[in-house]
């Protein structure tokens, strides 16, 4: 098995040349860990590995797994493999001669206009939480952000005289996104009445969003939010909906798929274009209702 300097090496390379996100190279090391471990177990070296040892790995791999896993896996291989060659470890990667498989595409959950309003509308902002709490998902509703991304705002983050925030999204990649009018007068409000009650003197941060012992909210804890607010509002839907639901509202409106791929931080268009197919089924809903041939009998 590789050593352990040469895997702190990978993860370095990860973080510091790849700039992914915690989360992917997390993703990787554990693919790779478990990848390399195969190897050992028959006598084979990442240096010296072919392309049949490694699809005799996805073999072992794909039992009771997604299809999606084991794309990851492959993505994480050929990424070790690319790595190895950068450190001259060897000259070609087997990986790449592996298909990806491709899973199939779903197609993500949306909220309709006003059960996105009987969300927010039943969120209590009688306290400093139910503040930071109606701010907190105005904001990832009115810019699409992810769970992570909103946690990690920075309270510097949010612009209000320009109407921006600034986003870091995966792989550190910063984007500027419009803040709604809603979103802003909730922040604006949480920001002079519900964060400085939060903070605590022995604790200080500069995250946006903070709980209740003055520290940067948790994703677990926005989880935790969501959940208990959609039960309340009779909403089913969990918290990533927000920003399925800001993509296709935009859509539905007419914004063009490019400034939504923008908007939502998407590196490849076609991650965003899923977000088309909804709009799609919308527009067949509506000229199987309206339209006078299309009326179903009855």
């Amino acid at each position: 098995m590789a050593s352990p300097p040469l895997i702190t090496k990978y993860e370095d390379w990860l973080r510091v040349e790849l700039r992914l996100a915690p989360m992917s190279v997390d993703t990787y090391l554990r693919e790779v860990r478990g990848y390399l471990r195969f190897l050992d177990s028959e006598g084979v070296s990442a240096q010296s590995a072919r392309v049949d040892s490694v699809e005799r790995y996805l073999v072992k791999r794909r039992v009771g797994v997604e299809v999606r896993t084991i794309s990851k896996a492959i993505s994480g291989i050929r990424s070790f493999h690319t790595f190895l060659i950068t450190e001259g470890l060897r000259e070609d990667n087997p990986a790449e001669l592996v298909e990806r498989p491709r899973p199939p595409r779903k197609i993500p959950e949306v909220l309709s206009i006003a059960n996105v309003d009987s969300f927010l509308d039943s969120i209590d902002y009688g306290s400093p939480v139910g503040l930071r709490d109606r701010a907190l998902f105005e904001l990832i509703y009115s810019c699409g952000l992810r769970v992570t991304e909103a946690c990690e705002l920075s309270a510097r983050s949010v612009l209000l005289e320009e109407r921006l925030v600034r986003v870091f999204g995966k792989g550190s990649k910063e984007r500027l996104v419009p803040i709604g009018e809603a979103a802003q007068l909730w922040i604006e409000r949480y920001l002079r009445e519900g964060r400085p009650r939060l903070l605590q003197a022995t604790r200080q941060t500069d995250k946006l969003f903070v709980g209740r012992h003055g520290v940067g909210l948790s994703r677990k804890g926005v989880w935790k939010r969501f959940k208990e607010i959609a039960a309340r509002a009779g909403v089913t839907a969990k918290v990533h909906t927000l920003r399925h639901s800001f993509a296709t509202h935009l859509l539905q409106g007419g914004a063009d798929l490019r400034t939504v791929q923008e908007l939502l931080g998407h590196a490849d268009i076609s991650t965003t274009q899923v977000y088309t197919h909804l709009d799609k089924d919308d527009l067949r809903t509506y000229h199987e209702t309206y339209h006078p041939r299309s009326a179903r009998e009855g």
